[in-house]
């Protein structure tokens, strides 16, 4: 599933293809596992190249052959471009990495997980700004119009062509490079005029290319069989975790700071779809919305992780330097790089759960977006990027949003999206107050069974709310929304505005938000490509060493021969695995033990059980290890929970081949 450099939207034939946070001493024990993990595969040389040297083809190709995923409708016309099915591993692989980081996130930091629609009415969007920005650039072929690309990637694409040339100036290729660092953070004039001046062409035909325009990547739809009601299919799933804040809130116990979280599916029209899993039109995305105070982002957990070490790629460095720079999430807060201790805390998370899930941690590096790069209302942006074969890929990103959606969500439904908070040093402060005081009988009159609704709205609105309020009544009518229904207040319903003062020990505040949101499918690919290698002298024995928790089946289940005295003994060891919740694949073909145990490799089973005579003599199996090979011989009535707790990480292989006798493999 290697997709093309630069693709362009016509369609064509596809190639084949928790920490524990009680105690920080534990917590550096996590660390200095996880930076270990998966020790027993062979080292994979650490590189400072953009792209790994990397034999995808090959890795491909085990993809496809094993059903880890393929072109969905392959059957019409090779599929459709960027478009992907999940076999049966690929399935299993993404659900444990979806159970890791429920277990990691939800569970662990007592998040509030909700499930929201993937159908979203265009007002919403509109609102969030995704309606004029949510964007993308794109050129056309001069002399094809069917022939489109997206502008950035098929300059970058060109210039990597301009770097290889073996004549190249070194002043040449620090512009060069200076350019692509910024490559998508040009507008339509400056992206043309740099098309231009480093001549780059349709890739397909030579010819030039159309001027820029920005090109919505949302797929619309209508509500409905009138058609009067426009929607899109949502492009994040954030938006359903804002619009239902006020709820969230009310379950939280009305109290500041608490997370929203969110699995499900999210849908972006690429314009040219690329790199298999890395750019595709529907993908899922696992998303943290963390609400807190505007002017308190500290965290309570911080101290626990500010220690912790991280790869940083500051904005300041990528246009100067280029180089990245090892810190701690401490140092890097308490020097300003990273805004604060929140955004700092959800950093170091995010690198643990990435390392647990199988990334090595020196491929993986944050890189802070540059200023032109970010959202205007952005406080500060990072990426967590991964280094795999096509480079350092965003798989994360983790922003610090400020108030901006739910002060825009609020703003035009007039729901009061806010939280309240106490004074600092439990102050007690004079406010100045207002109250709107309604005419419910003239209310009832047009609104029989909402007037209890308008008028508890209206009493609830806070001093500058009803001051607009005053202002808007004076002009007519004001539409306000209760109970999903758009209602109208007239100035007859609405007596007097009661003006005064109040001593409060807080206020109402529209909550800040930190965001972090996690590309699954981007990160499922990287993980598979850090996982593979190939054994040593034997270059077709392909491997996935991927951590068992992570791993589609967790053992296989492998009878020597094809006897019935043999056959006989799976049953009660397949039933002890189901009770202890093992995945497992039997493999009783006629085939050699050795290529049973390469099969088994090939889709990343870390443990395989066989079954010989003395299974039946003498109550025992062998348990084999995927990466080092090794094997011991180990009673059937504790292998299941030998495996178990391998997987859950309290038990060591080391520990394993200390307690139970070694076997020399017959055949590998």
């Amino acid at each position: 599933f290697v997709g093309q450099r630069v693709a362009s939207h016509r369609i064509r034939p596809l190639s084949s293809p928790s920490v524990n946070l009680c105690h920080r001493r534990r917590l550096q024990q996590n660390q200095k596992m996880e930076q270990t993990n998966n020790n027993n595969a062979p080292p994979q040389e650490k590189t400072d190249k953009e792209k790994l040297d990397f034999p995808r083809d090959k890795f491909s190709r085990l993809l496809a052959q094993r059903f880890f995923l393929c072109p969905s409708f392959e059957i019409y016309n090779n599929g459709v471009a960027g478009l992907f099915d999940l076999g049966p591993p690929g399935c299993a692989i993404k659900a444990n990495i979806l159970a890791l980081w429920r277990n990691h996130f939800i569970l662990t930091e007592n998040m509030l997980e909700v499930d929201c629609t993937s159908v979203t009415p265009a007002e919403v969007l509109t609102v969030s700004g995704h309606t004029a920005k949510f964007t993308d650039l794109l050129v056309r072929d001069e002399k094809d119009a069917a022939l489109c690309f997206r502008a950035d990637h098929l300059l970058e694409a060109h210039l990597e062509t301009l770097l290889a040339a073996k004549d190249i100036k070194a002043e040449y290729v620090d512009e060069l490079k200076t350019v692509m660092a910024q490559v998508d953070t040009y507008g339509p004039q400056e992206m043309d005029q740099l098309i231009k001046k480093y001549g780059a062409k349709s890739p397909d035909t030579g010819n030039g290319l159309t001027f820029p325009e920005p090109f919505n990547l949302m797929f619309a739809t209508q509500i409905g069989p009138t058609g009067q009601l426009p929607g899109f299919l949502r492009p994040e799933t954030a938006q359903g975790i804002f619009v239902n804040f006020k709820r969230l809130l009310e379950f939280n116990g009305g109290k500041l700071p608490f997370a929203g979280a969110q699995i499900g599916q999210a849908f972006r029209n690429e314009i040219a779809p690329r790199s298999g899993l890395l750019r595709v039109r529907e993908f899922t995305l696992a998303e943290i919305e963390h609400f807190l105070d505007p002017n308190n982002k500290s965290h309570p957990k911080f101290k626990l992780i500010e220690d912790y070490e991280i790869v940083i790629f500051p904005n300041t460095l990528q246009t100067t330097t280029k180089k990245t720079v090892t810190t701690t999430v401490g140092k890097a807060v308490r020097e300003k790089i990273i805004n604060n201790e929140t955004l700092g805390y959800f950093i170091a998370r995010t690198h643990m759960f990435l390392v647990k899930c199988g990334i090595k941690p020196d491929r993986l590096r944050f890189r802070q977006h540059l200023e032109d790069e970010m959202a205007h209302y952005a406080a500060d942006c990072w990426d967590a990027e991964i280094q795999n074969s096509y480079g350092w890929v965003e798989c994360v990103g983790i922003a610090d949003r400020s108030c901006y959606d739910l002060s825009q969500h609020g703003t035009y439904t007039k729901a009061p999206l806010v939280a309240f908070v106490d004074f600092p040093n439990k102050e007690i402060r004079e406010i100045s107050t207002a109250e709107i005081v309604t005419d419910k009988g003239k209310i009832a009159a047009k609104y029989k069974t909402k007037v209890g609704a308008i008028s508890k709205y209206l009493s609830e609105l806070g001093l500058e709310a009803v001051t607009q309020f005053e202002a808007d009544l004076a002009k007519g009518p004001v539409s306000i929304s209760v109970e999903n229904e758009n209602v109208e207040i007239s100035k007859e319903m609405v007596k007097s505005v009661k003006r005064g003062t109040k001593r409060v020990a807080g206020e109402n505040v529209t909550p800040g938000v930190i965001e972090p949101s996690f590309g699954i499918g981007r990160i499922l690919y990287s993980v598979l490509e850090h996982s593979y290698y190939t054994r040593p002298g034997s270059e077709q024995r392909h491997v996935l060493a991927l951590p068992p928790a992570i791993a589609p089946l967790k053992v296989s289940v492998l009878p020597l021969m094809q006897k019935d005295d043999l056959l006989a003994l799976l049953p009660p060891i397949i039933a002890t695995l189901n009770e202890w919740n093992l995945s497992h694949k039997v493999d009783e073909t006629g085939q050699s033990i050795g290529r049973r145990y390469a099969r088994t490799d090939e889709i990343g089973i870390p443990f395989g059980i066989t079954i010989d005579y003395d299974t039946r003599d003498h109550k025992t199996v062998t348990l084999r290890e995927r990466d080092s090979t090794h094997q011991v011989r180990i009673p059937i009535d504790e292998v299941a929970h030998v495996i178990h707790r391998l997987i859950q990480g309290s038990l060591k292989w080391e520990d394993v081949q200390a307690k139970y006798p070694k076997v020399a493999a017959a055949e590998e």
